[in-house]
């Protein structure tokens, strides 16, 4: 389902130099395009302001249409956001200095498109900031959610109360702050890019840094006043009409609190936007809600954007992103005044010295780049609790998260994912079989005895998701604990090789404090797997395939769904085979 396939034979008799196009990826899919065949040389576009895009029905500012043909490069926009949104696309557009001649007019369905990145309880160093910055904006990604402060620490260098910044007040990674310096120039940069920085200084709660750092709390009549010049101070350096003051996770205690902080952030010509559920609201309240958890709710007359199963700190590598991609947002195909948009989110609650580790773990770029499209896309069909996580046999579903894949791989190649392709990798399931609370009691079924009760397609699967079957669909509608299942693969090597083995059966979530997985075992709960008859034990790393067919075996047994090791079991496997250095799927087959 390429946008722009491989034209052999058209040309534009008027150029001079029009070799077939190549395969071009384009990523956010845009609305309306029309291929005219050839290719011209890339130049410096001419850029004509209007005041309207024909055929753009929302999110004006941000509409463009691009022209490529005989007679040059035209960008058509209303804003300067418009340009930079075509801009992006020219980009990806240009191969070799050439540019496929072609028509497109475009505009986003959600005009909130973004990600949040947790920096109070897990410093994120200034370097890789900016690479997310300068890579996810490319894919009209436009809003950075900066969540500044938390109980380990206060983020933000404070020039009136220093003592917020001292190692003393934090309990990770003490002494590590961003200057007002440095953050005045991230958000120059962003800026820059078309993307807009919205700070987050979270309050009443989360706030122990600032109770340790004054000896007060901020429900107080000395708290409230210093909370005034700490937001004085931060709109001093951040540029965003918007301003984040949290509210979640808390006792309310000094009920004149969030009101006077929301009229205050709005005495400054500012709005404020609040976590939901936090603070009540009527409507004229607040200037925007950020929903969390899958008790938040959208209110009529308060513009929302979707966070509530968006945190990607939770998510598989492999099975979550089927569900970003093909759920619709708060269920809903475009925005609307009271439906902004959506954030992913990633939450550092688990400490994680190796600040690259936490971006491959939590795989940051491929959960934003499949938020990118479906936010500017619009559409989907489901909100994760349909077939939830489950990428489907067959099926308008199926096909559009293959497109998606297929188009977001070659972008892969510099950023920290450990994401390979799984569109084409084939599970068969056994019967759920029940082991009496004997995790090691059901033994492998023999070859000629195998059941296949349910074919799968993709590398990761959760037989029972992580926040329960009534919220998030797995494979199972209705899972029973003390149950075991038996996962089986085939698949044909060319030629006997060396291969990568990524394999799980627990994905810890990062925002859990769960007990590590046992020396020498997958998880607690005794999951096994077997290549071609002989068992794997943990670390994998590589295995070596035969040549013909290779057979696949992982045991999968699950106890409580709750335990003193696992506050939130996960019962679920992932299994992707890589090239050695895990940067592609292995040049395999999977039988049918």
């Amino acid at each position: 389902m390429k946008w722009i396939a491989v034209l052999s034979g058209l040309i534009c008799l008027a150029l001079s130099c029009t070799p077939a196009v190549q395969e071009v990826n384009l990523l956010p899919l845009p609305k309306e395009m029309k291929m005219e065949g050839g290719r011209v040389e890339a130049s410096v576009p001419e850029v004509v302001w209007v005041d309207s895009i024909p055929g753009s029905r929302l999110n004006a500012d941000e509409a463009y249409r691009l022209s490529v043909g005989r007679d040059g490069i035209r960008i058509d926009a209303v804003t300067e956001k418009g340009l930079w949104n075509a801009r992006q696309t020219l980009a990806q557009l240009t191969q070799d200095g050439h540019i496929p001649c072609c028509t497109i007019t475009d505009w986003p369905s959600f005009r909130v498109r973004g990600w949040m990145m947790d920096v109070g309880r897990t410093y994120i160093s200034l370097e890789e900031l900016y690479r997310e910055v300068d890579a996810l904006s490319r894919f009209k990604l436009n809003v950075f959610h900066l969540h500044l402060t938390e109980n380990e620490a206060w983020r933000m260098e404070s020039l009136r109360y220093p003592q917020l910044n001292a190692p003393e007040t934090m309990t990770r990674q003490a002494g590590l702050y961003y200057t007002q310096k440095e953050l005045r120039a991230l958000d120059a940069y962003c800026r820059e890019r078309g993307v807009t920085l919205v700070p987050e200084l979270d309050m009443p709660g989360h706030s122990a840094a600032f109770e340790r750092a004054f000896g007060f709390g901020m429900q107080t009549p000395k708290g409230l006043a210093v909370v005034k010049e700490l937001l004085e101070e931060l709109m001093g350096v951040f540029s965003s009409e918007y301003i984040h003051i949290g509210t979640d996770e808390v006792r309310f205690t000094m009920p004149e609190f969030v009101p006077e902080v929301v009229a205050f952030v709005r005495s400054k010509g500012r709005k404020a936007v609040s976590w939901n559920p936090g603070w009540n609201y009527a409507p004229g309240e607040i200037d925007a809600t950020q929903l969390w958890s899958y008790r938040g709710k959208a209110q009529a007359g308060i513009p929302a954007v979707d966070c509530r199963l968006h945190y990607i700190n939770h998510f598989d590598l492999f099975g979550d992103i089927v569900g970003l991609h093909t759920s619709r947002i708060y269920d809903a195909d475009e925005g609307s005044p009271d439906l902004a948009g959506s954030i992913i989110a990633l939450w550092n609650d688990r400490y994680v010295p190796d600040e690259q580790a936490i971006i491959r773990e939590n795989n940051l770029y491929v959960s934003a780049l499949a938020l990118a499209d479906r936010a500017w896309r619009g559409g989907g069909y489901q909100y994760f609790n349909d077939f939830g996580t489950i990428l489907p046999e067959s099926g308008p579903a199926r096909e559009d998260f293959l497109d998606f894949e297929e188009r977001m791989l070659p972008y892969l190649d510099n950023l920290s994912t450990r994401y390979v392709q799984q569109g084409n990798a084939r599970w068969a399931l056994s019967p759920v079989y029940d082991n009496g609370g004997d995790l090691e009691a059901v033994f492998p079924p023999e070859e000629g005895e195998w059941e296949t009760e349910r074919v799968l397609t993709g590398s990761g699967f959760y037989l029972r998701h992580v926040w329960g079957p009534s919220i998030v669909a797995g494979v199972y509608p209705e899972p029973r604990p003390n149950s075991t299942v038996y996962a089986r693969s085939r698949l044909w090597s060319d030629a006997e090789q060396t291969v990568g083995l990524l394999f799980e059966t627990q994905n810890h979530s990062r925002s859990e404090h769960d007990a590590p997985d046992p020396d020498g075992a997958w998880d607690y709960r005794h999951s096994r797997i077997w290549l071609n008859g002989e068992e794997l034990l943990p670390p994998a790393g590589t295995v070596l395939l035969r040549k013909g067919w290779n057979t696949v075996l992982v045991k999968l047994p699950v106890g409580a769904f709750s335990t003193p090791e696992t506050r939130l079991v996960k019962w679920m496997f992932t299994c992707a085979f890589t090239t050695p250095d895990g940067r592609s799927a292995a040049p395999v087959k999977y039988d049918d």
